[in-house]
């Protein structure tokens, strides 16, 4: 197939990504299998496949039944129907799932035993325990637990998105049988209980301790609930809902007040997807999917537990030996606490690689334009800021000092959306100007500018960033951040914040690009740039790390630059919609993917442009929503030595990675890279680590 003959819109071309998305989970499936973390690290990410399980079914799945619904018939690039996205994804699930009882059940749980961390069934506790575990629920579990019946006097009880509830089976004296559903008050409880030993105590250390489920407590007291009844059987289940609740901003009339209000809807949305455990029987299975209006193919049996994601518990455990070992974070020696941020920002422009560099940098950046006299205002875009977040204490701090201090809070960060609320309210009551979002537009830029009065007049200085301004995920998600008080970027920063909280309409920025108005017309006209340059000298090269690329223009430029002759290595963490090594068309595209210790969140793009590199970081990965429904920024790194850093060392540190990379095939699967006989092994994210900060000379 020549180049003209070649049909960028033909389905073939393009993984569903719906499909990709399964595929990337498995991949942290893999890491709950993977024997070279330490055991609890494993546990995590058996929790976080889990979790990550829950949103895909309340968003993605959601999103499709609703297509289905509503007969739409647009399809996405790869032609496939909201029908037969849904029978993929159920036909693909099944084996994960089989693999995450698998690696619960016959790998973690005995290893767990073996390092004193027991998960006790409650018909194996001692006589002792059991005594304990009775207090325990008369004393506080029981008045707490509201029995719901279900029959002719009794509507169907209202359950509520990813609760965990008992369906149970009771009798009465004429040996009529009656349905009804308990509660499992997980948000009042641990889901894991820790009890007491042989001897009644409960050690002061992890070094033996031992659990027994809440349900399981829950479901041996049953009788105290239905007095004169007999509990026949009981079971474990839960419900996922669609929590995709648009939220209409033009007829909003307060923000604010609407995204609360869509919040407390989350837990009402239509069920999409009942979990139960593998003993239910059928005809309660056939009920609750009946009563939910839940199909059966999404009527999915697992094995004890329900609910994996809340395994996470396990990780509060002190036992240092079964995590990852800590590291030091590095610490540039001109942003230690007592330096002057502002004139190391003046001296050369600061990049931070987190969490190999420390976030702190970045806290007292906002730390000390608060106290600092000369500063005049702050200004922040604020996406997922965390709770207890040092960021926003010290934006409060600001305005207490007397500071301008304006925040773009995004209240339609989804699952953020409480927290967001929560400090958008107290930065309110202080006297921030708060802005709350766009018109249309979700703010996903990572932008904080300080405004400072100096000897020779007013000077802007900026961080830039590829993650959020939150200091816990800033521990295990990897992100860049630029430090810089470049005239040119200070400018564009500054108009976009006019844009962003006033009527601003600015359609060209002097050195970034911006969604939704530059940033795809220009990586588009990037890439042509590279094939022109591949056609005239044959020396083209891309280079783009993301976390998603979907786009199906961009997808289109990108098989045109391979077709031409151009190299394009491809890091995609999750989903990626191009399928690399097809003849003629992508056979110059490469594409990895890492999943390991932690989270690959950064986005850079680079572009060889014939020696005269380029190199953009920023909070945008190639997707529509990205490059058309969101405020976006990618900036420039213009400074030689940390350009350079970055282009020689940590992303071809990254490109080698031959540990925790995977390869995606043409047929959209995965395979698990290996050090060839030649080649040391590589893991990227350990080599970072103990390489943190010595990529670059940061006073060059």
């Amino acid at each position: 197939m020549t180049l003209q003959e070649v049909q960028y819109d033909d389905p073939s071309l393009y993984i569903n990504r719906e499909l990709s998305w399964i595929r990337f989970n498995r991949h942290v499936l893999d890491e709950a299998l993977d024997e070279s973390h330490p055991l609890l690290e494993r546990v995590k990410f058996l929790s976080i496949f889990a979790n990550n399980l829950d949103e895909f079914f309340m968003i993605r799945v959601s999103g499709l039944q609703r297509q289905l619904a509503k007969g739409v018939l647009k399809a996405p690039p790869d032609g496939m129907t909201a029908g037969q996205q849904l029978d993929a994804i159920h036909t693909m699930l099944l084996p994960d799932l089989q693999a995450q009882d698998e690696c619960w059940h016959n790998e973690l749980l005995p290893k767990l035993a073996e390092q004193g961390i027991l998960l006790r069934k409650y018909d194996a506790l001692t006589d002792r325990q059991k005594s304990a575990m009775d207090r325990f629920f008369v004393e506080e579990i029981f008045p707490v637990l509201t029995p719901l019946a279900f029959d002719s006097s009794h509507p169907f009880p209202f359950i509520s998105n990813l609760s965990l509830n008992l369906a149970i089976i009771v009798r009465d004296h004429s040996g009529k049988e009656f349905f009804a559903r308990v509660k499992v008050p997980t948000k009042l409880f641990p889901r894991l209980v820790r009890i007491p030993g042989a001897d009644g105590s409960l050690k002061n250390d992890d070094s033996l301790v031992q659990f027994v489920y809440l349900e399981e407590i829950i479901a041996a007291h049953l009788d105290m609930l239905f007095p004169g009844l007999d509990v026949i059987a009981s079971f474990p289940f839960r419900i996922t809902r669609d929590a995709d609740l648009e939220i209409e901003v033009d007829e909003a009339s307060d923000l604010l007040t609407t995204v609360e209000e869509v919040v407390e809807q989350r837990a009402r949305g239509k069920p999409v997807r009942i979990e139960v455990e593998c003993s239910m029987h059928d005809g309660i299975c056939h009920t609750l999917g009946s009563k939910l209006g839940v199909p059966k193919s999404m009527i999915y049996h697992v094995a004890h537990p329900v609910g994996m994601a809340d395994l996470m518990q396990l990780m509060s455990l002190d036992r240092p030996e079964l995590k990852d070992t800590p590291f030091l974070p590095s610490m540039p020696d001109d942003l230690t606490d007592d330096m002057d941020v502002f004139s190391a920002i003046r001296r050369h422009d600061i990049l931070l690689y987190h969490p190999y560099d420390s976030f702190t940098p970045v806290v007292n950046f906002i730390r000390q334009a608060a106290r600092d006299p000369d500063v005049l205002a702050i200004k922040i875009t604020l996406y997922r800021v965390g709770s207890n977040s040092p960021i926003v204490n010290a934006l409060m701090e600001a305005r207490e000092n007397g500071k301008t201090v304006a925040a773009l809070i995004e209240l339609k960060a989804r699952f953020d959306e409480e927290n967001n609320i929560g400090w958008a309210r107290a930065l309110e009551r202080l006297g921030v100007h708060v802005v709350y979002g766009v018109v249309n537009l979700k703010v996903h830029a990572k932008l904080c500018m300080v405004v400072r009065r100096e000897k020779d007049g007013i000077r802007r200085y900026m961080h830039l960033g590829t993650g959020n301004y939150n200091a816990a995920t800033a521990r295990i998600y990897t992100d860049f951040g630029l430090m810089t008080c470049d005239p040119g970027i200070g400018e564009d920063v500054a108009n976009l914040f006019n844009f962003l909280t006033g009527y601003a309409r600015i359609e060209e920025y002097t050195k970034l690009m911006v969604a939704p108005v530059t940033i795809r017309k220009m990586i588009l006209e990037k890439i042509e740039r590279e094939i022109a340059r591949q056609r005239s000298h044959g020396d083209g090269h891309l280079i783009f790390k993301m976390n998603a690329l979907v786009d199906a223009a961009c997808i289109a430029a990108l098989y045109r630059a391979s077709a031409a002759g151009v190299k394009v290595d491809l890091q995609v963490r999750g989903i990626c919609c191009l399928r690399p090594g097809l003849p003629g068309i992508s056979e110059n595209i490469r594409v990895s993917a890492i999943v390991g210790r932690f989270l690959e969140h950064a986005r850079a793009y680079y572009f060889y442009n014939g020696g005269n590199e380029e190199l953009w970081l920023g909070s945008a990965d190639l997707m529509p929503r990205n490059l058309d429904k969101r405020v976006e920024v990618l900036f420039p790194v213009e400074n030689e030595p940390l350009k350079k850093a970055v282009i020689k060392t940590i992303l071809p540190v990254q490109l080698g990675d031959n540990s925790k990379s995977r390869i995606l095939l043409p047929d959209g699967t995965y395979s698990r890279r290996r050090p060839d006989k030649s080649e040391e092994p590589l893991n990227a994210q350990s080599w970072l680590v103990g390489h943190r900060g010595a990529w670059y000379d940061r006073h060059s």
